[in-house]
């Protein structure tokens, strides 16, 4: 007998990651050369005032605005990633909510599980409710056993998974470049900082001071935002990371535990 597919809702797709680039680096380039760079930031000489820490981290040179795109995306994307995975949660504790649909189930309650479900909402409880959408279908199959039975509920609730973990996942790849790239852009913002001390010590006579500090200082800085920039990243997709692994984790207990409903009421 042929199933029927169930209807699904239609999943918000979030937010676009290519949206978010594109207006960090708007913000972060208008920072670096209106803010930092900002005229009264620096004395007669070029040199920033003492405690100045915008008009310092503009002597890091035209690589930091990069390097606070990329902060700012991670930041940005983090935020978006924390109100998604809280709505994905559900309403109330998932551990919680776990525990109670298996009680439910154990005792072959499926009517008390989908209202369990339908309290819940987010993303386990929608696949565990398109699991028992379709325990109540393949009870009225005739032309099949009851392993067959099973292994359409289990199909079910595995398209269920492949639905929500796309948005359970999105962006997450971005936040994990993101604590790659801020490095590497900030080391190459340190090269170009030596290779600019280094060309100011080999002048003919008295290697130029300032120079050689401003080489320095722009090493230094890049430095230190690249670092900052991929620490900030790899938390907080570690984090999220270990956010999408408890669901998947409770989507995986549930399913089980109505497999072994079906099979305890009604048999091999």
């Amino acid at each position: 007998m042929e199933t029927k597919p169930q209807k699904t809702k239609s999943r918000s797709k979030g937010v676009s990651a290519g949206l978010v680039i594109v207006g960090c680096a708007i913000v972060a380039f208008c920072f670096f050369f209106f803010v930092c760079g900002n005229p009264s930031g620096f004395d007669e000489k070029g040199h920033p005032h003492p405690g100045n820490v915008f008009a310092t981290l503009y002597q890091g040179g035209y690589v930091i605005p990069i390097v606070i795109t990329l902060l700012l995306t991670a930041l940005s994307l983090s935020v978006e990633r924390f109100f998604a995975l809280n709505r994905a949660s559900g309403k109330g504790s998932v551990p919680q909510f776990v525990a109670e649909a298996k009680a439910k189930l154990e005792a072959g309650d499926i009517t008390g599980a989908e209202k369990l479900c339908d309290a819940q909402k987010g993303s386990v409880a929608n696949i565990l409710k398109a699991g028992l959408v379709r325990y109540r279908d393949v009870e009225t199959y005739t032309d099949m056993n009851n392993d067959e039975k099973a292994q359409i509920i289990q199909k079910e609730i595995e398209d269920a998974t492949t639905l929500e973990l796309p948005y359970l996942e999105q962006n997450l790849s971005v936040i994990a470049t993101i604590s790659t790239l801020g490095t590497l852009f900030g080391l190459l913002g340190t090269v170009l900082g030596m290779i600019k001390s280094f060309s100011a010590m080999g002048n003919e006579g008295a290697p130029d001071s300032t120079a050689l500090a401003v080489g320095i200082s722009e090493a230094l800085m890049n430095t230190a935002m690249g670092i900052g920039t991929g620490a900030v990243a790899i938390i907080f997709y570690n984090f999220f990371q270990g956010k999408v692994k408890d669901v998947t984790d409770a989507v995986n207990e549930v399913g089980f535990a109505i497999g072994q409903t079906y099979t305890s009421k009604h048999g091999k």
